[in-house]
């Protein structure tokens, strides 16, 4: 019996951040250009608890911060070490006694650990972001870290403005919110204390003019963590800040919180990193936050992989799923062509111009059978599971939200309101949407090129029109039948099919 050959893996590439609050480990590898998360190990350190009125940290932060770092060097073992990337942040920028700490940690570790400048800090995580985000225009990146907030302006990979301060959720959680007590007056001096060291940055910033605000530090997460659980988008504003805060205010300890969506491990430092938080939205009247998917550690790690900055995000992401899930090609290419042939006939009628949408639609296309590997019963719905769970790098909450919901309904029974509440556009152009990408697929059932007729198709407000030939009808009954039960289908979405000869 023959053995089969394996194609080598990719090597394996690690990133290890020293924060202030929590370490963590990331080890990926590259499938087909994108970034596949091998690995992640997360331990809630809280390094800055342990500094003292001197700054100086205690024996006990050291001993929790090495016990750490033991775990992660059996990980790092198997590793090139020109593929790994240490980094230690604000706690260790300001303890007195951070070269004891780190000569030990270098000990531990068996490679070196690089102290990163507040400004080296909010570069990466700059670059984390835009590595990660389909967002190239004007945008404004915020992280709360342990014991310091960084805040970069810049545009595509280029950095207007980039500064570090010193607050973070650990630190303001020891000064305003001391013995777990949470009420009114501690979180309005504590967002005053933000707000006095922001003020000196108002005009740099403001005058900047972004687009768009996103950020992927534990308090952003922890607030889209609880909007997904209320089935909200996960948008952050300063209204439903303001409703954590109360809920919060209302416990009135730490240990007495209680808010769906939270986890235990967030609960401790959420309204100190709430505080800086509002204290960042008002300062720069904000108005909403989207959250990232990438930070310091996807900006370090994309500084170790060959040539990120010449591939486009949302491609790098789609070819690795496509690879990793196997998926035809050739097909969903063919589906895509004719979707985008049919998002153009009905462009004008429909109002559908935004070019964001339209490449959405392309990738529901190249991705609607991302769930056949597993099954093709309910295909669809393990498609939606798929995306709803990856790591999709250039797609924020509310597209990746669209993308999920057009895989899932891409065939099959349409239910009642079934593209509502989508943050990302209106219900109306939503469902419209769908459609295209449910007749593109019917249209392509042969699963050929050269099948298909030239033919005609036009749209009213409620009304799809497809010309077809009669002889093609004839010659094609499994897709003029689905057609005539598509008719069915649609009508859920307040839409009628004709199908004429």
């Amino acid at each position: 019996m023959k053995s089969q050959q394996y194609a080598a893996p990719s090597p394996l590439y690690a990133v290890i951040d020293l924060g202030s609050n929590s370490f963590h480990m990331l080890i990926t590898r590259l499938v087909a250009d994108g970034v596949q998360t091998v690995d992640k190990v997360k331990r809630k350190v809280r390094l800055a608890s342990g500094l003292d009125e001197q700054l100086n940290l205690s024996e006990e932060a050291i001993g929790r911060g090495l016990e750490c770092l033991s775990f992660f060097a059996e990980r790092l073992q198997d590793i090139a070490p020109e593929n790994i990337r240490i980094v230690a942040t604000a706690t260790l920028r300001i303890a007195n006694n951070a070269e004891h700490f780190l000569s030990r940690a270098q000990t531990v570790l068996k490679q070196p650990v690089r102290l990163l400048s507040g400004i080296e800090e909010a570069e990466r995580i700059y670059l984390g972001v835009a590595h990660t985000s389909e967002c190239s225009s004007r945008k404004l990146v915020l992280d709360i870290g342990g014991a310091s907030t960084e805040i970069i302006a810049g545009e595509d990979f280029d950095i207007h403005h980039a500064i570090s301060l010193n607050m973070g959720c650990v630190t303001f959680n020891q000064q305003f919110f001391c013995a777990g007590n949470i009420d009114e007056a501690a979180f309005s001096k504590a967002i005053a204390e933000a707000k006095s060291h922001l003020l000196p940055y108002i005009a740099q910033y403001s005058d900047f003019n972004w687009q768009h605000v996103l950020g992927g530090s534990g308090t952003m997460q922890a607030l889209a963590e609880i909007l997904m659980h209320q089935n909200r988008s996960a948008i952050v504003t300063l209204a439903f800040m303001q409703e954590v805060k109360a809920q919060l205010i209302s416990a009135g300890q730490i240990e007495q919180i209680n808010i769906g969506g939270l986890t235990s491990e967030r609960s401790p430092v959420l309204a100190s990193g709430l505080a800086i938080l509002i204290a960042l939205f008002e300062t720069f009247e904000i108005n909403a936050l989207q959250l990232s998917s990438g930070a310091l550690r996807e900006g370090l790690l994309y500084e170790m992989l060959p040539d990120m900055r010449s591939l486009h995000i949302r491609t790098r992401t789609v070819d690795s799923l496509v690879e990793r899930f196997h998926i035809d090609v050739a097909h969903a290419e063919r589906v895509s062509h004719q979707a985008m042939h049919l998002f153009n006939g009905y462009a004008d009628n429909w109002q559908l111009h935004d070019d964001n949408l339209k490449q959405l639609l392309s990738c529901a296309c190249q991705l609607h059978e991302v769930g056949l590997l597993l099954s093709y019963k309910n295909h669809q719905r393990h498609g939606a599971y798929i995306l709803q769970h990856a790591d999709l790098p250039g797609f924020d909450q509310t597209e990746r939200q669209l993308l999920v919901n057009l895989v899932r309904l891409s065939k099959g029974d349409i239910p009642a309101n079934a593209m509502a509440e989508l943050a990302i556009t209106d219900t109306l152009t939503a469902t419209r949407l769908l459609a295209i990408l449910r007749l593109a697929i019917i249209l392509c059932r042969r699963r050929k090129d050269d099948v298909l007729p030239q033919y005609n198709t036009s749209v009213n407000e409620r009304m799809i029109n497809l010309c077809l030939p009669s002889q093609w009808l004839e010659a094609h009954p499994l897709i003029s039948d689905e057609l005539l039960h598509e008719r069915q289908q649609l009508r859920a979405l307040g839409l009628d099919l004709t199908i004429a000869c």
